[in-house]
């Protein structure tokens, strides 16, 4: 009997350790890129990322282009933007990950990283965007406003700054924040 306690006590300790993973910064995470391939974030440890949540028929989906150019200038320094569909916001991400990925390339020439389609808010909030929502930084916490909000991440994983929609990815505030983040 006592045998039998002591291993489901184990059992119990191993399955609620593991669902309380705690996770400290992106690099902690998984996600599958817009070809469904898993993607590793730790392989971006020593990179600073702009992580945004992108979509293709809002006023905000000019942004790509600024974000493109960011990764061009930045990505010889250590630096890419990371994108992520959702289609949280008045139904703006209808697509599927292979129409996205057409449209960016297409229409923005877009070469960064593009992931998956993701839910960022709500019950079906993809982890990372749990994460980001949540992490301390001197900007927000909570939910995401709408598309296109910038999360800047240290080289060591760490949230740094998040930047609403209304803030162009080539604003001086963003771009200010991307080079000192290189430079740290």
């Amino acid at each position: 009997m006592k045998t039998l306690l002591t291993t489901l006590a184990l059992a119990a300790t191993a399955t609620f350790s593991f669902a309380d993973e705690v996770r400290e910064s992106v690099h902690d995470y998984e996600v599958k890129d817009i070809e469904g391939k898993e993607v590793d974030l730790s392989d971006y440890k020593g990179k600073v990322l702009l992580i945004v949540n992108v979509a293709s028929k809002c006023g905000a989906t000019p942004q790509y282009g600024p974000l493109q150019m960011l990764d061009l200038k930045y990505g010889k320094d250590g630096f890419a933007v990371i994108g992520f569909p959702a289609n949280n916001y008045g139904g703006q991400e209808p697509g599927s990950n292979e129409e996205i990925a057409e449209f960016c390339s297409k229409n923005y020439e877009v070469t960064f990283p593009m992931m998956a389609k993701v839910s960022v808010k709500g019950d079906d909030q993809a982890p990372l965007f749990q994460y980001l929502t949540s992490a301390d930084n001197p900007d927000k916490k909570g939910a995401i406003g709408w598309n296109f909000e910038k999360f800047l991440i240290g080289k060591d994983g760490k949230l740094l700054r998040r930047f609403a929609t209304r803030v162009q990815p080539d604003d001086s505030s963003v771009t200010e924040a991307i080079e000192a983040a290189i430079k740290g």
